[in-house]
């Protein structure tokens, strides 16, 4: 471990506060420093509980930006070490506060193929965070979107392509770097191979070792390279390398042999939250929350029982399932981390104030909105031809309500009539063909399918009633139908019938704006797919038969 080069570049003062520092840290408090909890509350009796506990770093999900900074602010200033705060900024500022800029997934800047958007959003999502006493952001995803199939990583990806994916990261970086914070580049080993979700299983990468490193691999090194301060550790299992399905927040050879010694990693590294089926089915919990560290991880992510955790750190210790050696070694770099900040000397505490960027907003929406096909002719959506419209929401996310009266509005303030459908209760309520076809001049389906966490998969759940619903895409070859994905890209697998389809990927509101002027002929389709959308998984099938 060298502080002196990269990603640290620590000059002798910032080594000696290192040094300093760990020796005047008693067992407990260094044990402290591996933990990053999440925050559940801003109460002060709550806030000096953590602090007396010496932890290391913490999170806390969007919060009323004031408080957040007032939090931050209250934690810094009372610790005895400074902290790493952490925010998850993949989208932008909105990550680490309520009034932050929601400005667009991964997938929607990919969509652009103008790498100079993953700067701005870099810098949205920096600035702001670093407004509210943010100095780590949990980003970017630098996951492949191989498999269309995982529902886990999708939207949240810069797509499939391995050069795209890290001259969009290497951008995302620097902003954060010009802004004097740091990101963390995950999930490794690298997730988007398997159909599976980390947070409910440990996920399998199955590429090949040779194939690893002209996809994954080759995405990590350049970003290692390009001096990303920290990496974040998945449930993965990696078991052409290592021989194994543990994951790799509990295997010394992917951390250390691959991560450390292959590739050179010479940074911070953090597990992904450990409260995860992937990380907890793995081993006894008093026994993975100590050899996650001894295998190489520095800090651990959540908890399920923070004090208990500690307490299993503790005995983990003693019973030698995690050396002194190790300990000292995982709190140097933590330390060595907050050094590369600047933190041992100043901490900025933020404003809670943010700048205006609606502008950026609807210019990424207006380059990346893509068109799938339209081998039908529909487009443009015009009232003239098409003015009464069913309007058919599809998915079950808390942004439904918005999301339907966003489109709603959007298409009646130009002269459109729409229908919003009700799922039928009784097979009366169904009509007939001739009615359908005579009731409405075209259906459009909104899908508002999130790519989320603790989710088996992000597909179309109809309502079927017996399998005679108007829910179901049975009327496409009766009434002009078209799809509009305000998420998930990969849709085209469950609706393969649809011959009119829109990638939008993102549900903002600047999105849904942008969209409907694209339906309506308004503006012009500019994004391009980063993804395959026709559901091929071409790019993985290829990795396996070169195997």
């Amino acid at each position: 471990m060298d502080l002196k080069r990269k990603p640290f570049y620590l000059d002798d003062t910032a080594i000696e506060w290192v040094n300093n520092t760990l020796n005047g840290l008693t067992e407990d408090e260094k044990i402290g420093q591996l933990f990053f909890p999440i925050g559940f509350s801003t109460e002060k009796e709550y806030l000096n509980h953590l602090r007396s506990l010496g932890i290391g770093g913490l999170f806390f999900r969007p919060g009323v930006a004031e408080e957040v900074q007032q939090t931050y602010e209250y934690m810094q200033r009372t610790s005895k070490v400074p902290l790493l705060t952490a925010a998850n900024l993949e989208d932008g500022g909105n990550g680490s506060s309520i009034e932050g800029t929601a400005f667009g997934n991964q997938m929607a800047v990919a969509a652009t193929n103008q790498t100079s958007d993953a700067y701005t959003l870099g810098k949205i999502a920096s600035s702001e965070g670093k407004a509210v006493g943010v100095n780590f952001g949990f980003s970017p995803v630098v996951d492949l979107d191989l498999n269309f199939r995982n529902p886990i990583t999708n939207v949240r990806t810069y797509g499939s392509d391995v050069e795209r994916v890290i001259k969009n990261a290497k951008e995302y970086i620097q902003a954060f770097h010009d802004n004097g914070i740091m990101t963390s580049i995950k999930h490794f080993p690298g997730d988007g191979v398997d159909e599976r979700d980390q947070h409910l299983l440990t996920s399998i990468n199955s590429l090949s070792v040779d194939n690893w490193k002209k996809t994954f691999g080759k995405v990590y090194q350049e970003l290692i390279d390009f001096g990303s301060k920290a990496v974040m550790v998945g449930h993965i299992a990696f078991p052409a390398y290592s021989g194994d399905e543990m994951p790799a927040t509990l295997s010394p050879q992917l951390l250390q042999d691959l991560l450390r010694n292959e590739l050179g990693f010479n940074g911070l590294t953090i597990t992904d939250a450990t409260p995860m089926v992937g990380f907890c089915s793995a081993m006894k919990r008093s026994e993975a929350v100590p050899y996650t560290i001894q295998a190489g991880c520095d800090m651990l992510l959540f908890n399920r029982v923070l004090e208990e955790d500690i307490q299993y750190m503790k005995d983990g210790l003693s019973k030698g399932i995690l050396t002194k050696e190790r300990l000292d070694e995982a709190v140097t770099r933590i330390l060595a981390t907050k050094a590369s900040l600047g933190l041992h000397q100043t901490i900025n505490h933020g404003t809670a104030k943010f700048e205006d960027f609606r502008e950026e907003q609807l210019d990424l929406a207006d380059r990346s909105i893509t068109l799938v096909k339209d081998t039908q002719n529909m487009l443009p959506l015009s009232v003239e031809k098409h003015k009464r419209v069913l309007l058919q929401l599809l998915g079950s996310f808390d942004s439904n309500e918005r999301v339907l009266e966003k489109v709603k509005a959007e298409l009646e303030k130009r002269d459109f009539e729409i229908t919003v459908y009700e799922p039928e209760t009784n097979f009366f309520d169904l009509g007939t063909v001739t009615s359908f076809s005579n009731d409405y001049d075209a259906v459009l389906y909104v899908a508002n399918i999130q790519n989320a966490s603790n989710q088996t998969v992000t597909r179309v759940h109809w309502h079927t009633l017996f399998g005679l619903g108007n829910n179901l895409p049975w009327f496409t070859k009766e009434v002009p139908t078209m799809l509009l994905s305000f998420g998930n890209p990969y849709h085209l697998y469950d609706l393969p019938m649809v011959d009119t389809v829109i990638n939008a990927y993102c549900n903002y509101d600047h999105f849904i704006e942008m969209a409907i002027k694209k339906v309506t002929g308004e503006s012009s389709f500019k994004g391009v797919s980063p993804v395959n959308p026709f559901c091929e998984n071409n790019l993985l099938e290829e990795l396996k038969n070169e195997d």
